[in-house]
């Protein structure tokens, strides 16, 4: 167990609402990049291989091929250097780190798409009913 102050020092420095994501996602996260006075955006496009979650030290690792080569970055899910974190699409793997994609190019690196739930017949006629108005 931590101390106290310790942890309201943490609980005080963790500001950010983080989206739910897991290993096997693709994300968007948008990086602050200071060139001289300037301020801009960079986006980092890619899949989460590994996620580790810590409080305040939470991180996790996003990997990218860039002009054929494969490109992995850490983030601090904390790190006031991120904008924002969003979800491009859902991975449906079976593992916590996706560390064998290293090895793995091309279609052997693909990774299968989590569809949502499909909804059953009585529940498109119910979603129906209820946007249709009301006839009197």
């Amino acid at each position: 167990m931590r101390h106290p102050i310790l942890q309201a020092i943490e609980d005080a420095q963790i500001q950010r609402e983080i989206p739910d994501f897991r290993a096997g996602d693709t994300v968007v996260v948008k990086v602050k990049v200071k060139e001289g006075e300037r301020e801009r955006l960079q986006a980092f496009e890619g899949i989460v291989i590994a996620k580790r979650n810590r409080g305040l030290s939470s991180a996790f690792t996003v990997r990218k091929i860039s002009y054929g080569e494969g490109v992995e970055r850490v983030f601090q899910s904390h790190s006031p250097m991120l904008d924002s974190i969003k979800v491009i699409r859902r991975g449906d793997v079976r593992k916590a780190k996706l560390y064998h994609l290293r090895e793995l190019s091309g279609r052997a690196a693909r990774i299968k798409e989590k569809l949502g739930k499909r909804k059953t017949t009585a529940e498109k006629n119910a979603a129906r009913a209820a946007s249709a108005p009301a006839a009197e």
